[in-house]
């Protein structure tokens, strides 16, 4: 008798959340090395974009040293097995980028929206299916939505023709009975499939993924070495020594995993990608993982703990793409401690 785990897909993020851990500086020839590594060691999906996804190389976002088609283009080249993806957040990337990509050899889109906003995703997920890629659905801040609310907005984008849909734990806040919950109730209500996308800033994306494929969800999401956003995401190597633990099969070889940490993605990695303050404050005030570099810059800016902010941003309830509030929250805060003081 087999193993079970044969139906779960892993999509590995590194080259797309750990954009925003190199300031979308990765060069050609690392987007190759990564990517033809991951494929020799068989990960089923490989994610490159800028870290804001399709379109997002712009003075708010952050500028890439390279543009993203050719790094998808690159990428590409380099599979014999591996499929490589992309991610799509309307507003930020257009059906233009969508096709583009789909031009470069891009097989697979996810269509990332906040929560509560799954309407706008309708015609990106039109054009990925007219395309013949595959189709799936992001809902991102996962954590800042009823439950309720996450499955009327995952009933839409399936509406729309996803072929399954993702609660996305973009500011690492949910806590692995969450996850649970959160997965149990889209299992109940989908008749698609359901994916888990973590952060590591509260240092339970491992056992939150281990929970949401528990509870079946067979999209998963990981990041080689956490290189991504904020602390980075589950960690791909150990999720899958773990798995394998517990007896889980998804044909990807771990040693050559483990290697390829070591050899391949951790000479990219600009610093240690350990819990620090700043992306504990993120998971603690349930902020957008991206946001942590944008504060911190803020902060040296005006003289302001990045903390301060980050807490400030969770109150506010912001969203990905409102990056430009980062500097007038700084700003704010930096006359308040004036007046203070």
């Amino acid at each position: 008798m087999s193993k079970p785990g044969k139906d779960i897909k892993i999509t590995e993020v590194c080259l797309r959340d750990g954009s925003h851990s190199v300031a979308h500086q990765f060069t050609e020839q690392q987007v190759r090395d990564v990517t033809r590594a991951l494929d020799d060691a068989g990960m089923h999906y490989i994610e490159v974009s800028h870290g804001d996804g399709l379109g997002g190389s712009t003075i708010q976002y952050g500028r890439s040293l390279v543009n993203e088609l050719k790094l998808i283009a690159a990428a590409v080249e380099e599979v014999k097995q591996s499929k490589i993806a992309v991610l799509l957040l309307p507003g930020i990337g257009t059906v233009h980028e969508l096709k583009e990509a789909s031009k470069c050899g891009a097989k697979l889109v996810r269509v990332a929206t906040h929560v509560t906003e799954a309407d706008v995703s309708a015609q990106h997920i039109h054009m990925a299916r007219e395309l013949g890629m595959e189709a799936l659905g992001f809902l991102m801040m996962a954590h800042s939505a009823p439950v309720e609310k996450l499955v009327e907005q995952a009933k839409l984008m399936e509406s729309y023709g996803a072929e399954a849909v993702y609660v996305t734990d973009s500011a690492g806040a949910l806590l692995p009975h969450e996850v649970r919950e959160r997965i149990r109730a889209l299992r109940e209500s989908l008749d698609i499939e359901v994916g888990f996308h973590g952060h590591n800033n509260l240092s339970v994306a491992v056992a939150n993924t281990l929970a949401a494929i528990e509870e079946g969800a067979t999209r998963i999401d990981g990041s080689v070495r956490c290189l991504g956003a904020g602390a980075g995401n589950t960690q791909t190597e150990v999720l899958l020594a773990v798995m394998d633990r517990m007896g889980y099969d998804v044909g990807i070889d771990l040693y050559k995993m483990m290697d390829l940490s070591e050899e391949v993605v951790g000479p990219i990695i600009p610093g240690s990608q350990e819990i620090k303050k700043g992306s504990l404050a993120l998971g603690y005030a349930g902020v957008y993982s991206s946001f942590l570099l944008h504060a911190e810059r803020a902060g040296n800016k005006f003289g302001i703990d990045p903390r301060d902010i980050l807490i400030e941003l969770g109150k506010m309830k912001v969203v990905g793409g409102q990056e430009d509030m980062i500097l007038d929250v700084a700003a704010n805060l930096s006359k308040k401690q004036t007046v203070e003081a």
